[in-house]
């Protein structure tokens, strides 16, 4: 399973997210469920490292662990891509279940 985490403060603004696992969904290789989850967050830091001035880090591993954290304010773009991802990941929740994808947002 893969467990998504979205870092917010407690007015909604995106600090990071953090992904690890993977879904089973298929055969590696042939796993959709994966591939759309890495899709949309390799998209994301993509997005915020090409279309942004927003400064962060990303830390990866080979267990499946993702983690992208903002180490600055983050602006309205920043914001938007991070949102965008939250729904994504969500459409993606809801279409497959949470045997394949847990979804969580937490406070910090």
């Amino acid at each position: 399973m893969i467990k998504a985490i979205f870092y917010r403060e407690s007015d909604g603004t995106y600090k990071g997210f953090s992904i690890k696992g993977h879904a089973m969904f298929g055969k590696y290789g042939k796993d959709i469920v994966c591939s759309a989850v890495s899709v949309l967050a390799i998209n994301t830091i993509n997005s915020v490292e090409n279309l942004t001035d927003n400064k962060f880090e990303v830390e990866e591993d080979e267990s499946g662990l993702l983690r992208f954290k903002f180490t600055s304010e983050p602006d309205k773009k920043g914001q938007l891509l991070l949102e965008s991802m939250a729904l994504g990941i969500l459409g993606i929740h809801k279409e497959y279940g949470s045997k394949y994808l847990q979804v969580n947002f937490k406070e910090v």
